[in-house]
């Protein structure tokens, strides 16, 4: 799995690249499907705007992606709230597409059914 970090208004630093590689890199055991990962971070220079730090991660899976976006003050806030919220969302994905196959199945779905059936009989009796 590869994680690109890149930067736009702001200079990728050894200790960012190494925070958000750390961090977004912990999603990659909740699911072996994850094919890449890449770390957008945004620094936005109107003074007006409170949140001006964003991380956007676009994680590619082998049957889809994730995209998630964050923004908070500080740059690693930001990441940390990506982190989380991409964990979710990847654990989700993983749950759809696991609890999807399972019934999908010819073999699962037949044994499912008999399992059903001898549960009724049991209950009646």
């Amino acid at each position: 799995m590869r994680i690109y970090v890149n930067g736009k208004n702001i200079e990728i630093t050894d200790a960012i690249k190494a925070y958000a590689k750390e961090k977004i890199g912990k999603v990659a055991n909740h699911y072996d499907q994850i094919e890449g990962i890449d770390v957008m971070l945004t620094v936005i220079k109107n003074p007006s705007v409170a949140e001006n730090h964003t991380a956007e991660v676009t994680c590619k899976l082998t049957t889809g992606a994730v995209h998630v976006t964050e923004s908070a003050e500080s740059m690693y806030a930001s990441i940390d709230l990506v982190a989380d919220k991409l964990a979710r969302q990847v654990k989700k994905f993983k749950d759809k597409n696991l609890g999807k196959s399972k019934l999908d199945s010819i073999r699962t779905g037949a044994v499912l059914e008999e399992a059903e059936e001898s549960e009724e009989a049991s209950v009646e009796e």
